[in-house]
């Protein structure tokens, strides 16, 4: 018999924890939700408050049946699923099927799965978080309504089998609208005209971009145009009107949240999101190690946060200094956004001296790419500045301005680890310029005229589309990743070359839902939504005012 029962989501997260409690701690898995809404009806009982009709998951009767027995012979019952809204509701459903051991029953909660996170959090028990279980209801219940009224419409008018979601279907209407942004899209021409120009004391070269006339910035639009500028420059002299020497300082990006490292690994490694999230969930849950049994690697991967505890700066400091000396660490706070939950951490390493490499050979090639780019993204943030030496050249030639900019890196500091992606096309870094001087006569060696076109919004990636839903309120980090995958799971959209398009079906989908349900299937009133489950959360709204609101939209 156990004095003490310890319930966790998944065996992975049980091997991990046990070896922090003492041997008369059991820790089981409830292998996630136990119970749910039925998948036959509506499961909300509409005229009476709401109130969602929760059964037992089909195949779930006998560990149901363990877990009470387990209940029964234990002394007390500490409830240690995920510190999140999706957590606390599975806390929940599993006090109400324990419900005779109710007096037994806390609810404890760690960011990390480390020895001190674990035993301070038995230590520092909770009674289960009533606001954060209505939040995760809300938006369960509201799914499930939103659901059954918008799915019939699709059956009736489409084929039957297909159904709708309120934040899936603003994400594909996302995806349509940006794709008929692209088919609409008239290219405009304009031209660029480059100088390249040489410095007669150095020989050396370099490329000025025309700016435009008498000081004012001109563009250039036709080959008219372009050709009465040239005309104009014939035999002109290239002369340096000003110099500007400066430096330039590039900071670090913070710790990861859910959305950055999303967009990262996509980037980066060229992972999906559902890759990214199931081999974190690894690196959290814990990974076998020779000596050490099972460590979990990185902190909770579902957050919106840049906050790191003080005890990870200490860490990070220490190691920084030991490996790159003390010119390269700088202690540093990151402000976290102010619709951000915060309820833990950043993404992080657990262990500051587990240096990826170290531990490669206990990791999967994929574990150990995603590990290494949390862990050097984590200690980049607590690294100093990288310096730039800078000059800003503008050169007159005839009334019309050219000018070309120059940086050398002077000093790497965090860069020396870690540079963050971008989603646009990189230009390779700028080297510095030849030492010009002011009133300087500069050698034309070739005028190029570049004839261009606009182009299009590009189509949305994976890693962009979440930056997209992220910015515009659109979902939280838990739910990014199974929205993406849903919609391509229902052929809502299709992956073309990592690029996202509405296939026949989704266009058709998303013009139904929108003239029907033009209400719902907003960007703005999905973002309230979030807005109001926060509120939720935070005990400033009643659940049950989103569900009349909710309904007498539809």
């Amino acid at each position: 018999m156990a004095d003490k029962l310890v319930i966790v989501e998944s065996p992975a997260k049980a091997n991990t924890i046990k070896k922090f409690l003492g041997g008369s701690t059991k820790v089981v898995a409830s292998m996630g939700h136990i119970r749910d809404l039925p998948k036959s009806k509506m499961g909300i009982d509409i005229e009476h408050d709401f109130e969602p009709e929760y059964i037992n998951i089909r195949g779930k009767g006998d560990l149901i049946k363990s877990l009470k027995k387990e209940g029964k012979q234990a002394k007390k019952i500490f409830i240690a699923t995920d510190p999140d809204r999706e957590g606390e509701a599975i806390a929940w459903h599993l006090a109400t099927i324990l419900k005779e051991e109710k007096d037994k029953i806390t609810r404890v909660t760690f960011n990390e799965i480390t020895k001190s996170a674990v035993q301070k959090a038995i230590k520092e028990p909770r009674q289960i978080d009533i606001n954060l279980v209505d939040a995760q209801q809300a938006r369960r219940v509201l799914d499930r309504i939103v659901g059954y009224k918008m799915s019939p419409v699709l059956w009736k008018k489409v084929k039957r089998g297909l159904s709708a979601g309120r934040v899936q279907s603003v994400a594909v209407k996302l995806i349509v609208d940006r794709e008929e942004q692209i088919e609409n899209f008239v290219p405009e021409e304009y031209w660029n005209l480059y100088a390249n120009l040489q410095d007669t004391e150095s020989k050396k070269e370099l490329e000025a971009r025309f700016y435009g006339k008498d000081g004012k910035k001109q563009e250039i639009h036709s080959e008219e145009e372009i050709n009465q500028i040239l005309k104009e420059l014939n035999k002109a002299k290239y002369i340096v009107d000003e110099v500007k020497k400066g430096e330039k300082k590039r900071n670090p990006a913070p710790p990861f949240t859910t959305s950055t490292m999303q967009q990262e690994a996509s980037r980066k490694l060229g992972f999906t999101l559902k890759k990214t999230m199931s081999i974190a969930q690894g690196l959290y849950e814990g990974v076998k190690m020779p000596e050490k049994g099972t460590v979990g690697l990185i902190t909770y991967m579902r957050t919106d946060s840049t906050r790191i505890s003080e005890e990870a700066r200490a860490a990070a400091k220490e190691h920084i200094v030991a490996t790159y000396g003390e010119k390269y660490y700088e202690n540093r706070y990151y402000k976290t956004n102010k619709e951000a939950q915060d309820a833990h951490e950043g993404i992080r390493p657990t262990y500051a001296d587990l240096e990826p490499d170290s531990i490669k050979s206990y990791l999967t090639n994929d574990q150990y790419k995603l590990y290494k780019l949390i862990y050097n993204r984590f200690m980049a943030s607590q690294m100093s500045a990288a310096i730039y030496d800078t000059m800003a050249v503008s050169i007159g030639a005839n009334g019309y301005t050219f000018k070309a900019n120059g940086q050398m890196i002077r000093f790497k500091g965090f860069m020396t680890l870690y540079v963050e992606g971008t989603d646009q096309k990189q230009q390779e870094e700028e080297g510095m310029l030849p030492d010009l001087k002011e009133k300087q006569e500069l050698k034309l060696k070739k005028l190029n005229p570049k004839q261009s076109f606009t182009e299009p919004p590009p189509r949305y990636t994976e890693a962009s589309l979440v930056k997209a839903l992220e910015e515009k309120e659109i979902g939280r980090p838990s739910t990014y990743s199974p929205t993406i995958t849903t919609i391509l799971d229902r052929r809502y959209i299709e992956k073309i070359q990592k690029q996202l398009s509405p296939t026949e079906l989704g266009r058709i989908v998303n013009k139904l839902l929108t003239e029907n349900f033009t209400d719902i299937i907003n960007v703005e009133f999905t973002a309230k939504m979030e807005n109001e489950f926060d509120e939720v959360a935070n005990r400033k709204r009643r659940m049950e005012a989103n569900y009349s609101r909710i309904l007498w939209t539809i």
